[in-house]
């Protein structure tokens, strides 16, 4: 079984990642007059402003129920996560398109080029702190899944952004640096421009898969289904419960709700029926936490 991760540590650790980066690549943009590495200074800012609207996501998705949200607040994160997804997508990928465009049709020398090198490879190792801080948190949650599974049945869609984020800055940084060498080494700026738009591509298609995975979180989104599983399973082996028709679980954030259809075993009265249902829920809740809402629906057939 998957833990859960402390995304709000990954995103600190990105967020003073890319501050230091937006820092030199922009002095170092406007020195070499590199159009990769102004494509990714605009990324490493935007990337700044995605944290900064994570964080803020955590917070509201703390607020407690009220009489209007009745299910609390949750799902404040992951709207925020899908504003971040399309952030990316626009200031990061289609400004990069925009650029490297530009440059193909009007093409630059690389001045400074050693500058531009120099801040890219300290970019990298920025970015690889920031990478391995969240990996650590990914490989709490995911457990014994792959990569791609967690990413598909992640209900953290913070981690998922953050992950997707380092992911495309670290593979962009290597880009740029690539397409600085070849256009010092060869002569000719071209390198940069085609660097500048394999960027754009690059943080386009992140951008649309993590947007994919937080809008299926934004509609609505059972648990984890082996989490699912396993409630089902605990349930099925309570003394208090004959057989479990239904389980339908529903992520809200950190919390989840579940509702249940279960047939009550040894109940003869509505009082007996009343007890076994709340022994049973409070020995739900003790054994997953994150359960917020439970309801409990007892009945002698599906």
């Amino acid at each position: 079984m998957s833990g859960h991760a402390d995304s709000t540590r990954a995103i600190f650790f990105a967020l003073g990642a890319n501050f230091a980066i937006t820092v030199a690549k922009g002095v170092a943009a406007f020195v070499s007059g590199s159009g990769a590495m102004l494509a990714e200074t605009v990324h490493s800012l935007a990337d700044c402003g995605n944290q900064g609207l994570l964080l803020l996501g955590i917070k509201q998705a703390r607020k407690p129920s009220s009489p209007e949200h009745p299910l609390g607040y949750g799902k404040a994160v992951y709207f925020w996560s899908f504003l971040v997804a399309l952030m990316l997508f626009t200031l990061g990928g289609m400004f990069s398109l925009y650029e490297g465009i530009h440059k193909l049709s009007h093409p630059e020398p690389i001045r400074q080029w050693w500058l531009a090198v120099g801040v890219l490879a300290f970019s990298i190792v920025a970015e690889a702190v920031s990478m391995r801080a969240c990996i650590v948190e990914v490989n709490k949650a995911r457990g014994s899944q792959s990569f791609r599974q967690w990413f598909r049945e992640s209900r953290q869609a913070e981690l998922i952004v953050i992950f997707g984020e380092d992911l495309a800055a670290l593979s962009g940084l290597s880009l740029a640096l690539i397409a600085v060498v070849l256009a010092v080494v060869t002569g000719n700026p071209l390198w940069d421009a085609l660097g500048t738009v394999a960027i754009g591509v690059l943080l386009i298609v992140v951008a649309v898969f993590v947007a994919i995975e937080v809008k299926a979180m934004l509609i609505g989104q059972s648990a984890d289904p082996r989490v699912t599983a396993d409630m089902k399973a605990f349930l099925e082996a309570r003394p208090e419960i004959a057989r479990v028709f239904h389980i339908i679980t529903l992520q809200l954030g950190g919390d989840v709700m579940v509702a249940v259809k279960v047939q009550v075993a040894g109940a003869h009265s509505g009082a007996e029926l009343v007890a076994s249902i709340n022994v049973v829920e409070k020995a739900f809740r003790e054994h997953y936490p994150q359960v917020r809402w439970s309801f409990v629906e007892p009945d002698d057939k599906d």
